[in-house]
């Protein structure tokens, strides 16, 4: 298995090279998998290893039905970082210093040389995951904006967006909660007005309390944030910040139109208000689905992605794209609330992607998303739910209760009964009382204890009357 790898990164690294000097010009079509291994003397698993790392590190583009293509030259923004060391004298740069590793003699470090741990039991396990066999820093605390690789490579992406990003405007997270903690912590001063959709993404709402500002709800619709309601409360409150989740909502799953997201710009314009867009499910969503960074060009618009929803709750990484004036502002207070990220896990989601594997990945899990969201629907409405939306990427759907139906009472009745339910009212925001609902993760909205409980509890409609049906 190592030598079929090391043959594939070889072919990769050859191939790269060309395009690199333009020996393999934008546009041209590679041989097949099959002529190319062939023509190097490999397995076709080999060539697919190797057009696999070359998609995911820019250099092709795959075209179903019609093989692998050389992709456009992106170049990236020019910028010249700027390493900025007062002496260590004050906190941060102390902390930066640690990080950026400037001095020869480090005296002043906070923790123990790599070299003492490098035999230890922690070392053994690391190395497992080093398939090179090359030394790494998995020791070191690493540069406070993040692995530079896997920084690369999502700019890289992000240009694939047209969402305009070089290295040096990305910031590693631990997942985007840690990403919206950074910003809460930067942005918004006790008493700030800050305008959240409703139903909303709830975990924000606390931060937002934690921080005592104070949050002013617009109506989430199908088509995004209700536009004429947010005019009307951004002319009212004067507020700075508004945070939204265009694609693939969570709790409703709904998505925003091209033709709202204009508006909605334009609306940021003329209230000066800065947008915060967490766009969890970019990785699975269709390469045309617009983004709100992308027609802002990062202007206003701080754009927030997340590796947990892709590939597990378990891996926290995720980052924020925005001016480099503002990025170097989240690195210091990263770097004063957790120093860095992690290193080791920045580093093994860098190699799935450079080796193809994330990208197979996503196209076997956007297939079970697209199967589970029909079967979701299905389910529900056979027991009488039938006034969903069918989710749009992510994996949630909103479900609409009978009014009178306390959607709080109800997921009580469903925990003792071993279901746990999210209740609409933990996502609103809204200074009237929100329709009842709950959301349902596609995942196990066709579970026949749910779907049992839901029609017993809320529809009425039995086991045999839906077998009938």
């Amino acid at each position: 298995m190592g030598e079929e790898r090391s043959r594939a990164a070889r072919i990769a690294d050859q191939l790269a090279e060309r395009i690199q000097e333009g020996t393999l010009a934008p546009g041209t079509r590679l041989a097949s998998i099959r002529a190319a291994a062939r023509e190097y003397g490999v397995s076709k698993n080999t060539v697919v290893d190797a057009y696999d790392q070359l998609v995911a590190t820019g250099y092709l583009d795959p075209r179903r039905g019609s093989g692998f293509y050389v992709a456009p030259v992106r170049r990236r923004r020019a910028s010249a970082p700027t390493e900025h060391f007062a002496e260590a004298m004050d906190l941060i740069s102390l902390l930066r210093e640690q990080l950026n590793k400037n001095y020869a003699v480090r005296a002043g470090d906070g923790r123990p040389p790599t070299s003492w741990m490098g035999r230890s039991e922690v070392g053994r396990y690391l190395s497992r995951g080093n398939r090179q066999g090359q030394d790494t820093d998995d020791f070191e605390y690493g540069r406070p904006e993040g692995f530079t690789p896997l920084r690369e490579t999502i700019a890289r992406t992000l240009s694939e967006r047209a969402i305009p990003a070089g290295a040096e405007q990305i910031l590693l997270t631990f997942g985007a909660n840690h990403a919206m903690d950074l910003l809460v912590r930067h942005l918004v001063e006790p008493g700030d007005p800050v305008l959240v959709e409703t139903p909303g993404y709830y975990p924000f709402f606390g931060k937002l309390r934690l921080q005592k500002a104070r949050i002013i709800g617009v109506t989430r619709t199908g088509d995004g944030p209700d536009l004429d309601e947010l005019d009307r409360l951004a002319r009212l409150h004067r507020p700075r910040l508004l945070f939204l989740q265009p694609m693939a909502h969570n709790p409703t799953g709904t998505s925003m139109s091209l033709s709202a997201m204009h508006r909605l710009l334009q609306l940021a314009q003329s209230h000066d208000l800065l947008l915060i867009e967490d766009d969890p499910f970019a990785d699975i969503l269709p390469r045309a689905t617009p983004h709100l960074a992308a027609l802002d060009a990062l202007e206003r618009v701080i754009y927030l992605g997340t590796f947990s929803k892709t590939l597990s709750a378990g891996v926290r990484c995720g980052y924020i794209a925005a001016g480099q004036q503002l990025i170097a502002s989240l690195t210091d207070i990263k770097m004063l609330t957790v120093v860095n990220t992690s290193g080791a896990t920045e580093r093994m989601i860098h190699d799935l992607i450079v080796r193809g594997r994330y990208r197979r990945h996503l196209t076997r899990l956007r297939d079970r998303v697209a199967q589970a969201s029909a079967q979701a629907v299905t389910a529900l409405e056979s027991i009488g739910l039938t006034e969903i939306t069918a989710p749009t990427g992510g994996y949630y759907l909103w479900c609409p209760l009978p009014a009178g139906v306390d959607d709080v009472a109800l997921a009580q009745r469903a925990s003792e009964e071993g279901i746990f339910l999210a209740p609409g009212t933990l996502f609103s925001q809204s200074e009237t009382p929100a329709s009842p609902g709950i959301r349902i993760n596609i995942a196990h909205a066709d579970h026949p204890k749910l779907l049992d409980f839901l029609a017993r509890e809320v529809t009425g409609v039995g086991r045999a009357d839906r077998e009938t049906v």
